[in-house]
């Protein structure tokens, strides 16, 4: 199903049947705000990405639980099929709201949760557009990692299905480069944008199995990470980073994140924590580990400013 960029797109309403935050939920795919390939507004987000039968743009609106999402391009139809599970449909927090269970909770993740009802987790279907991010970040400060997707996609990039004709699209939406596209970039352009070798390496491993890695969507989130760990470069950290977007993983946790086992220890523990502290913390609530982390952020909690920050790596003068 097609449309014309100056035409409405085809359209397709979804009922969340419940509180719904479409800010809170998509939040998470944004990779800063010098991502155009999203642009969330109040009471309205726009998506641009690549699908099998081409690029997309999605519009998607908010009246009450009712989610109204409308597509353009070759790849809408692709778009609007997707659009319930990237809103969060199979997301499932009954287990986590059962009395039994919520009373086992820490008390921030409560509060939070009472707080914050209407987050779900999304789940795009699209690995190698949730991937190549979370390569860009390994190991670098996310200011730098942002920095450099943010030139690579204004350089590499497509303007996004309507944008600058249909008034309602914002102008400056972009796809993202396919995994071709990626895989052409000269080297000395992932040098100007500020990206290591050995991450650019990675990213176009990653965008030579592109067509196997796709295919990872439709496999159970733990099977899906453990076969994207088999490319070299592709770990622990950047797995979960990839299935909490791609799969709405409930369970992923970012193991080797340069903050997260020091933010969990002192949120729960009074004091900072390693990987494998982290972990035994978390472990009361294994398949909602991700669901107590995000309740965690959004408990507003920080930890104390100590130690020393990661300095920002030019990549450039080497």
């Amino acid at each position: 199903m097609t449309a014309t960029a100056t035409h409405p797109g085809p359209a397709l309403v979804w009922d969340a049947g419940g509180p719904y935050s479409l800010h809170e939920t998509l939040g998470i795919l944004g990779r800063g705000p010098g991502d155009r390939t999203i642009r969330l507004t109040p009471g309205t987000a726009w998506l641009a990405f690549n699908t099998p039968d081409g690029p997309a743009t999605l519009g998607i609106s908010q009246r009450g639980t009712e989610l109204h999402a409308r597509a353009w391009g070759p790849g809408a139809g692709h778009a609007l099929h997707g659009a319930p599970s990237l809103l969060g449909r199979n997301d499932d927090w009954s287990p986590f709201d059962a009395p039994v269970f919520h009373a086992t909770l820490p008390r921030l993740a409560r509060e939070a949760r009472r707080r914050h009802p209407a987050v779900r987790l999304p789940a795009t279907g699209r690995m190698v557009d949730a991937l190549v991010p979370a390569i860009l970040e390994q190991k670098v400060t996310a200011l730098e990692a942002r920095r450099g997707y943010a030139t690579l996609l204004r350089k590499f990039g497509s303007t996004a299905p309507g944008a600058g004709s249909h008034p309602d699209i914002p102008a400056d939406l972009m796809v993202a480069p396919t995994p071709r596209q990626w895989a052409k970039i000269p080297s000395w352009e992932w040098h100007r944008a500020g990206v290591g070798p050995q991450r650019s390496a990675t990213v176009l491993r990653a965008a030579g199995s592109a067509s196997g890695l796709e295919r990872l969507a439709s496999l159970p989130a733990t099977e899906a990470a453990a076969k994207m760990q088999g490319i070299p470069g592709i770990g622990v950290w950047t797995a979960a980073e990839v299935t909490q977007r791609t799969h709405g993983d409930a369970d992923a946790v970012a193991v080797g994140d340069y903050h997260l086992a020091a933010f969990v220890g002192w949120a729960l523990a009074g004091q900072p924590v390693d990987d494998a502290g982290m972990l035994e913390l978390l472990e009361p609530w294994r398949g909602h580990r991700q669901r107590v982390v995000r309740m965690l952020y959004l408990s507003g909690f920080r930890k104390p400013a100590r130690g020393p920050r990661m300095g920002i790596q030019d990549h450039r003068s080497h």
